[in-house]
């Protein structure tokens, strides 16, 4: 049985889709799976020349890779982006299934509660739950048995920031799926796992961490290591929990926050 499972785990098509592939973390997870010996697929909203970069930066590493348009947002293009994905891995890899799902695609809104609007609220949850749910749901036929889910959180889901009390529900909502998930999803051989970053320079809410030194200088006050989280401290371990070595890690919430506010 254990040689079985490893030569599967060898040999399967190592083909990933990265929601929100064209910038942050979602860029570097995208551009790490790669240095790792995968393929890709990631999808971007707006920020087309962005992806034909990453796109471009896969292609240099002697990986494949394809962006693909998506608003997560919109529910009702699912089913068309799930055909999409069908043709695209049949015309790029000759195959009807990927095997990893990264769900990272994302915004965020620094409001406090009292003044936080329903318009707001509205779009953190369409995002960040239900996009996450009914995408993951659309894609479920073409993702191949023993496959693995990535869903990613936060850190605030641990500790409280002002300003982040409805970003902060959606994702503890996303940790929350991601045990229903690996729960009802376990007959199939799939994982199903919630990655939490803590602070990270991206662009993040305009690059308000990366940008402002106040912010910054808070955050790394906060850390056991002395410092905020770059992109490269996300990507590779996303990368790597997507490996043969950590299989057995499921229905899991994996912090990777340098040791923030312990």
């Amino acid at each position: 049985m254990e040689k079985k499972i490893l030569e599967h785990e060898v040999t399967m098509t190592n083909i990933s889709i990265v929601t929100g592939g064209s910038r942050g973390l979602g860029r570097n997870t995208a551009i790490s799976i790669a240095r790792h010996g995968g393929d890709v697929i990631l999808t971007y909203r707006s920020q087309e020349e962005e992806a034909k970069s990453v796109v471009a930066e896969i292609e240099a590493l002697g990986r494949k890779a394809v962006a693909l348009q998506l608003d997560i947002a919109n529910t009702s293009s699912f089913t068309d982006f799930a055909e999409t994905v069908r043709s695209t891995l049949q015309s790029t890899w000759g195959s009807s299934t990927f095997n990893h799902l990264v769900n990272n695609a994302g915004h965020g809104e620094m409001t406090s509660f009292a003044e936080t609007t329903e318009a707001q609220f509205d779009g953190l949850f369409n995002v960040h739950v239900k996009g996450v749910f009914f995408l993951t749901q659309a894609l479920l036929p073409l993702l191949a048995d023993g496959g693995r889910i990535i869903n990613f959180s936060s850190g605030l889901t641990r500790v409280s920031y002002p300003g982040f009390s409805a970003y902060s529900a959606a994702k503890g909502a996303v940790e929350i799926l991601t045990i229903y998930m690996a729960k009802e999803l376990g007959h199939r051989g799939i994982t199903v796992n919630t990655i939490a970053p803590g602070a990270i320079e991206t662009d993040f809410l305009g690059g308000a961490v990366r940008d402002t030194p106040a912010y910054n200088d808070a955050f790394a006050a906060m850390v056991a290591l002395g410092r905020v989280g770059v992109p490269d401290d996300i990507g590779p371990a996303v990368a790597s929990l997507l490996g043969p070595d950590n299989r057995w890690v499921n229905a899991q919430r994996i912090e990777i926050s340098g040791g923030q506010n312990i």
